[in-house]
Parts: C-alpha cells; sequence; structure tokens
C-alpha cells in the first residue's frame, strides 16, 4: 500500500496536509498518534470510504482513488476490517454475524458456511459460541468475533480501528496477542491505528506517527524508541 501526497479537509479543518506512507506486505504497520490527528480518516482513505482532495493511494500498484464503485466494491474483498467497538449487528447470533460477509460476497452452501465459521470463531478461541447474542459477550468477546468476521474472506490486507480501546489491562493483551499470532500464522498485511504506545511497541513491526496531519517519523519499534524527533519524544 503506498500513500502519497494525500491530502484531506473538512470544510475549513484541514485533517490530513500530506501523508506520505509505505505499508509493506506481510508484516504489522502502527499507524500511531494522539486523539484527533487523523487516524481513523487516514484508515478510511486506505479502505476507500473517504475520497482524498489531493494525492494518491495505490494497492499493489491500482490506484484506488480513480476506481469507479464497482471495481472499488471488488478491491474491497481484499480487505478485512475490526471497527473500533466490534460493530456486530445486535440482531444476528455471533454464527450468522460471522457468516454475514461470506453470504453476502460469496455462492457457498450452508453448510460450507457453518464449517467457515466454527473455523474463524476457533482461530480467535472462541469455538461453539455461534447460538449467543452480541448483548451476550463481554467488550474483549466482541472485538474477538469481529476479528472473525473480519477474516471470513481470507483478507490480504486486516484494517484495526484502536483494537484495545476500552478494554482492561488483561484483555487488552489477550487481544494484541491474537493480533500478534494471527499475523505470523497467516501472512497478511495488517494496518493498526492506535495511541496507546504499549500497543504499538508490542505488535508492530513498523511504526509511523502521524501529528497534525503528516507521517513525522516512521521505523522499527527500536528506531521509534532510538528517535530524536522532539514529537516522539514528547509522545514517548
Amino acid at each position: 500500500i503506498e500513500i502519497q501526497d494525500v491530502h484531506k479537509s473538512f470544510g475549513p479543518q484541514d485533517v490530513l496536509r500530506g501523508v506520505n506512507l509505505q505499508i509493506s506486505d506481510g508484516q504489522t504497520t502502527v499507524i500511531l498518534g494522539r486523539s484527533g490527528m487523523g487516524k481513523s480518516v487516514l484508515l478510511k482513505h486506505i479502505i476507500g470510504l473517504i475520497k482524498p482532495d489531493r494525492g494518491h493511494i495505490t494497492i499493489d500498484g491500482t490506484d484506488i482513488t480513480r476506481l469507479s464503485d464497482h471495481k472499488l466494491n471488488e478491491l474491497r474483498k481484499r480487505f478485512g476490517m475490526l471497527f473500533q467497538d466490534g460493530a456486530l449487528f445486535d440482531s444476528m447470533t455471533v454464527g450468522e454475524n460471522v457468516a454475514f460477509p461470506v453470504r453476502e460476497h460469496t455462492k457457498l452452501g450452508d453448510k460450507e458456511i457453518t464449517s467457515i465459521v466454527a473455523e474463524k470463531l476457533d482461530q480467535v478461541g472462541l469455538s461453539g459460541i455461534e447460538e449467543k447474542m452480541p448483548s451476550e459477550l463481554s467488550g474483549g468477546m466482541k472485538r474477538r468475533v469481529g476479528l472473525a468476521r473480519a477474516l471470513a474472506l481470507n483478507p490480504e490486507i486486516v484494517l484495526f480501528d484502536e483494537p484495545t480501546s476500552g478494554l482492561d489491562p488483561i484483555m487488552s493483551r489477550t487481544i494484541e496477542d491474537l493480533i500478534i499470532e494471527t499475523q505470523k500464522r497467516l501472512g497478511d498485511t495488517f494496518v493498526v491505528i492506535t495511541h496507546n504506545m504499549h500497543v504499538a511497541f508490542r505488535i508492530a513491526h513498523t511504526i509511523a506517527m502521524l501529528d497534525r496531519g503528516v507521517i513525522v517519523e516512521k521505523g522499527s519499534p527500536e528506531e521509534f524508541e532510538a528517535s530524536s524527533n522532539p514529537v516522539v519524544r514528547a509522545f514517548l
């Protein structure tokens, strides 16, 4: 994924002011920054939910800012997304939630879909809860079901929006471990946004810091920790 000179304003507010970032295949890249710095807006650009005022976002050489809605929807099948609070459908069971993207985007039969749901729930450590409703789950369980749904179509790229926000330290560590283990097992490209320094240092291969609409530092956790950039030092 290549983000080149991306600008985005909402009315008089400049949110992204020339973001440049290359995201490597098969690694976890964490986009770190304070609240209100445009991290979620940048994530929405990567999946094509928002178009930039200026600049380009290319995925495997394809500029997604120039795609038609139909071609963009086809491209999105390569993505999985874990939303901040899990974003489960309250009226559906856990199994129906995980099955949703498979039913929407494939012609598989019920037996095959049931098998996929069981496999994905097992991968996130929640076997056998297909019949539960989201209201019966804890916050951490909802995140894990959300991850199972994000993985249902075997995506190449998975986006995480503040995956540990609002969780207690023990459940936060569980989600961090799950992200690390899942990325190692699948070898997918993971992009995680967070303002939590501890999470970033645990899960990232590469950290990029977004501040005032631009990337001010990028490197490995070790390089990041040794940075002399005053914005990074203040955050550390």
